[in-house]
């Protein structure tokens, strides 16, 4: 989503958004409410999958520029409900998701209902700061103990 087409507040939550999904590490998984709290919006896990919903597919045609954002870039496959579970979409969006989790390296299985899931005890990523705010914490918790040594 370019700015302009929304309000400068929602391009600034789905960027917020597709930047943390992209720290992701490949074969690993995290929920929609784990993206929302290491964005700093812990009660909005459905609006995360909202936007993952509204990202741009990545552009086959060579003479369009993509989007900031598209599904070439943020791995959205590798955001699942607080379950494991894969939520479903629409007609073949889960199996799909399935299918590019699997080509991770992921194993997903598939129960009697046909629903996919995933071994987040395996497979979870759930740090507590997103690594490339994790040496701002650092720094920050430095200059705070530096501060206090000489009080």
């Amino acid at each position: 989503m370019a700015p302009g087409k929304r309000s400068e507040e929602v391009w600034l939550w789905y960027t917020a958004v597709y930047e943390a999904v992209q720290e992701i590490p490949y074969g690993r998984i995290t929920s929609y409410g784990h993206i929302a709290k290491l964005v700093g919006k812990p009660e909005c896990p459905r609006q995360v999958g909202v936007c993952l919903k509204h990202l741009p597919s990545a552009s086959t045609d060579s003479n369009k520029k993509d989007s900031t954002f598209h599904s070439g870039n943020v791995p959205w496959q590798r955001v699942v409900n607080a379950k494991g579970g894969i939520s479903p979409r629409g007609p073949g969006a889960a199996s799909q998701q399935a299918d590019a989790l699997r080509r991770e390296g992921v194993e997903v299985r598939e129960d009697a209902m046909r629903q996919y899931t995933v071994a987040l005890a395996d497979y979870g990523w759930f740090p507590d700061v997103l690594p490339s705010e994790a040496a701002l914490v650092e720094s920050s918790d430095e200059e705070e103990e530096e501060v206090a040594l000489h009080t």
